[in-house]
């Protein structure tokens, strides 16, 4: 199994499936839905043809599609395929969800009352209850993070698990520890400096594509984590007449560049992931990363 890219993903992702006979599994947290075509950059139809691609329009926006369920459906199409001998390449920019393939992640479940309940809770309660459960808990969660300490406390609640007692977990210490459960090699593409250059061309190329009707076709239809998807979130303003075009392009713009930096924070962590040097050259890239993923 290879790796995610990064820059310029879905390119290189497709021209080293079509050299080497791959499935795409894409790791891409909102290409889940269907109907956010343009605002995730999805394969073409056409191109979807003739390379299988898979976690890609599963869900319907309204439904919040978890990294649990992500999880499951995933790990279930990588086996199947490698099992028939036919090599995967994971492409995508949710360090979570290629995360969630490659090492033993568990997602514990969440209850819909509890949640609501705790969600109507003071956070500095919530800090209280966890501290009383777990004196240690500041060790492993952010108890400045009001949104951490929500779910530590609703993991606490519904499993009786404290974060102190999960983070003992060996398959927490091998998730620490970058110790995949399946083989695989990644490479990671980086455009560096000229990023943001790059993402303001292709959110203009979107538009130009249809963006603002693909928007205004999902008005009504979001649900809490397809509303979240950087650009839509930007351009619902827009469609709904609260503000211009041209300002959210540039607030699209502004967030895909902060979210674009926090992906690479998060897949540089990575000791596995191998970088390689940017070339504005798309076929350099794929034989870069051709050579670097050994494949044949």
């Amino acid at each position: 199994m290879l790796g995610p890219t990064a820059a310029g993903k879905s390119a290189i992702a497709e021209q080293l499936a079509r050299r080497i006979g791959a499935v795409i599994v894409s790791v891409d947290s909102m290409q889940v839905y269907r109907g956010m075509d343009i605002g995730t950059a999805k394969a073409l139809p056409e191109v979807r043809q003739r390379i299988p691609h898979f976690m890609i329009d599963i869900a319907d926006p309204e439904h919040d599609y978890s990294v649990a369920e992500y999880q499951e459906a995933a790990t279930r199409v990588v086996d199947r395929t490698l099992e028939k001998g036919v090599p995967v390449i994971v492409s995508g920019g949710s360090g979570l969800h290629f995360r969630s393939i490659v090492d033993p992640l568990s997602f514990p479940e969440t209850d819909p009352e509890t949640r609501g309940a705790l969600e109507a809770a003071a956070p500095a309660d919530l800090v209280s209850e966890l501290l009383d459960a777990d004196p240690a808990a500041g060790a492993h969660v952010d108890l400045a993070n009001p949104r951490r300490v929500l779910r530590a406390v609703e993991i606490h609640r519904l499993t009786g698990e404290t974060p102190t007692q999960r983070a003992a977990d060996p398959r927490a210490v091998a998730v620490r520890s970058y110790e995949p459960v399946r083989p695989f090699t990644a490479v990671g593409v980086d455009p560096g400096g000229i990023l943001a250059g790059r993402v303001a061309d292709r959110f203009d190329t979107m538009l130009d594509a249809g963006l603002v009707a693909e928007v205004h076709a999902l008005e009504g239809r979001w649900g809490t984590t397809a509303s979240q998807a950087v650009g839509y979130k930007q351009l619902l303003p827009v469609v709904r007449g609260e503000r211009s075009l041209g300002a959210g392009r540039d607030l699209a713009v502004t967030a895909t560049v902060g979210l674009a930096k926090r992906q690479r924070t998060f897949f540089r962590r990575d000791p596995r992931i191998h970088w390689l040097k940017w070339h504005h050259d798309l076929d350099a890239r794929v034989d870069a990363a051709h050579a670097a993923l050994g494949a044949d």
